[in-house]
């Protein structure tokens, strides 16, 4: 006798819900349950072995503001945000590219402007900040710096009814002559660092000895001195800075050609390297631009925290830091 296996009849009507589900790889309805996964049912395709979902998780679960607050002011990495918040690195880009920034707005006043540009690789950062508030007041992401972008933005700031009683720059050429009713103070450590090229911290000839130590007291002296100082220099030194010899062309050429450089560079900025003693009783003009590179140290150090960031990413994040 033999005995035949009963037949059953599947009816879709009938069968559970779990089981009418497709696989969203291969469109295979071989598929089977495969545990839960932060508490959502996960399935597997037995054809091709594809995991999936139910339902997809939705962003807004998440603070979006309190995420790009960890990530940009607290230092956090992707990894360390995903196991905060209990989501995938993946989630955790989504969100922060869903993020939008609040730029804040100040109102206008009389300032001390400073500007400066620093590069982050494949773009220049161009900031302008008041003296007096420590208020970023503008900022732009640039191909190149330039003086004329410079010269556009100050005018701008100024149509935008901003009095700019004086400027602090790093010396560029032709930047520091460019407006003549706005005082113009060069930066004494962007001055002390063109000499420092020049000559190097530890020079070996006596001349270069001397003119190093009287840049280092810079800072410390007024302009009547230091000029005087230089001209001393300048008149004990001058057939040393003179001095030629010839090449292999029958052509001269000096022989001290970064000290002549170093000497220039002080006698042409020499009148804008004190614009804030002229002013002390009426502005508070600082003499450097410190202010603004201790700020770009500051956003560095946190991109350097995401290391190999996309360019678009980069960005978000710096102006981020620039309007928190």
């Amino acid at each position: 006798m033999v005995i035949s296996k009963p037949i059953f009849t599947i009816n879709l009507l009938t069968m559970p819900k779990s089981y009418k589900k497709t696989c969203k790889k291969c469109n295979s309805k071989n598929i089977k349950k495969d545990w839960r996964m932060r508490g959502k049912q996960r399935y597997k395709c037995k054809d091709c072995k594809h995991l999936f979902q139910n339902k997809s998780r939705k962003l807004y679960k998440v603070n979006i503001n309190k995420l790009y607050y960890r990530y940009s002011k607290g230092k956090q990495t992707y990894k360390e945000l995903a196991r905060e918040f209990n989501i995938s690195i993946k989630t955790v880009q989504k969100y922060l590219d869903l993020y939008e920034i609040q730029e804040k707005t100040i109102a206008s006043k009389e300032i001390v402007l400073l500007i400066d540009t620093t590069y982050f690789g494949s773009f220049w950062l161009m900031l302008f900040k008041d003296a007096k508030s420590k208020k970023i007041l503008h900022y732009k992401i640039v191909d190149y710096e330039t003086n004329q972008a410079y010269k556009e933005w100050i005018l701008e700031l100024e149509q935008q009814w901003w009095i700019i009683k004086a400027i602090v720059s790093d010396g560029r050429r032709w930047l520091l002559g460019w407006f003549d009713n706005i005082p113009t103070q060069m930066c004494q450590f962007h001055q002390k660092q063109i000499v420092r090229r020049y000559l190097t911290l530890n020079p070996i000839l006596k001349p270069n000895i001397e003119l190093r130590k009287i840049v280092n007291v810079l800072h410390m002296t007024d302009k009547n001195s230091f000029s005087l100082w230089l001209n001393k220099w300048y008149e004990k030194n001058k057939n040393f800075l003179n001095e030629r010899s010839i090449n292999l062309k029958w052509k001269t050429y000096f022989i001290h050609k970064k000290t002549r450089s170093a000497y220039f560079s002080l006698k042409k900025h020499l009148k804008y390297l004190f614009i804030y003693q002229d002013y002390l009783w009426k502005l508070e003009i600082p003499n450097t631009t410190n202010s603004l590179e201790s700020y770009f140290w500051h956003i560095k150090d946190k991109i350097r925290l995401h290391r190999g960031l996309k360019k678009k990413r980069k960005i978000k994040l710096i102006i981020s830091l620039l309007n928190l």
